[in-house]
């Protein structure tokens, strides 16, 4: 295969470019660039419905252990609170503290101007078929689908 061609490759490229200039404004703030982002979607969310751990972890196809990881550490640093909630003494809700509430809009302009320029000059049509296309590239790459694969090939 032409390695021009290589969907992998371009992805990888653009994941780059993106981690590349969200780390630059992220950094700025103190934060890592996953922090922002989680930072980013706590705010979008957290007044209109309570946050969890799980919602990140859904949220961004993390592992529960760097979920964890991620959040102690935003915890430590003065940018989250993790409060119990009332209905389920199990689950702690994800709240931003008045410090991360200041570094958020800095963090949200960031991202609202990354997205114009990722988005600059292509119709919605093209968005659309841009949105199938990763869609069904994240489905190919589920473990659990091509486990399963491999388990019928195997006629386990």
């Amino acid at each position: 295969m032409n390695s021009e061609k290589s969907v992998g490759r371009m992805i990888g490229i653009l994941s780059n470019q993106i981690k590349r200039q969200i780390d630059d404004s992220t950094s700025k703030n103190g934060l890592t660039p996953v922090q922002g982002r989680i930072l980013y979607f706590i705010y979008k969310n957290w007044e209109s419905k309570d946050v969890f751990q799980r919602d990140i972890e859904n949220e961004f196809n993390l592992r529960r252990p760097t979920a964890t990881g991620i959040l102690q550490l935003m915890e430590k640093n003065g940018m989250i609170s993790r409060d119990v909630v009332t209905y389920d003494a199990r689950l702690k809700k994800i709240t931003l503290t008045e410090k991360a509430i200041n570094i958020q809009g800095l963090v949200s302009q960031c991202i609202e101007d990354l997205e114009e320029r990722l988005t600059k000059d292509i119709s919605e049509d093209e968005l659309k078929v841009f949105f199938t296309v990763m869609n069904k590239i994240s489905q190919n790459l589920d473990n659990t689908k091509w486990e399963r694969i491999l388990q019928l090939k195997l006629g386990l």
